[in-house]
């Protein structure tokens, strides 16, 4: 009961404020998962756990790398075991440095996942050809 409450009042706090990003509020309450943007190339996974441990129990944490080259593309991802310390992790983490740069942190976005027959157009359909009954002059 206090979990719907608590999503009523978000609601129309969200909606009070004409704000686009009610699906940001409610994904905010159900994500432990956060993004981490503009990593310095020196960043790994480890110095990435630390800089976030002291906001809870950090379960992962990874800096994404290239596939041909090994080297950091940039950003990474943390996990915690509870959407609070995510929570407090993201408000206090947020435009502070890290390792000399400025990081952006966010709450992740699933990526949709694409299984056989997913995605992607395909070869297309007929196009018509010679003798199709098509504009070809009657040839």
């Amino acid at each position: 009961m206090a979990f719907c409450n608590r999503i009523g009042s978000l609601m129309r706090q969200t909606m009070s404020h004409n704000s686009p990003s009610m699906l940001n509020t409610i994904r905010s309450m159900s994500s432990s998962k956060l993004f981490i943007g503009g990593l310095s190339y020196g960043t790994d996974d480890q110095s990435l756990k630390d800089a976030f441990a002291s906001f809870g129990d950090v379960t992962e944490a990874r800096v994404i790398t290239d596939r041909d080259t090994g080297r950091s593309r940039g950003f990474g991802f943390v996990n915690f075991t509870d959407n609070e310390c995510a929570t407090s992790a993201l408000s206090a983490m947020d435009g502070q440095e890290l390792n000399g740069r400025n990081i952006r942190v966010s709450y992740a976005n699933d990526r949709p996942r694409t299984g056989f027959g997913a995605g992607g157009g395909g070869g297309g359909g007929y196009r018509g050809g010679f003798g199709d009954g098509g504009n070809d002059g009657g040839y």
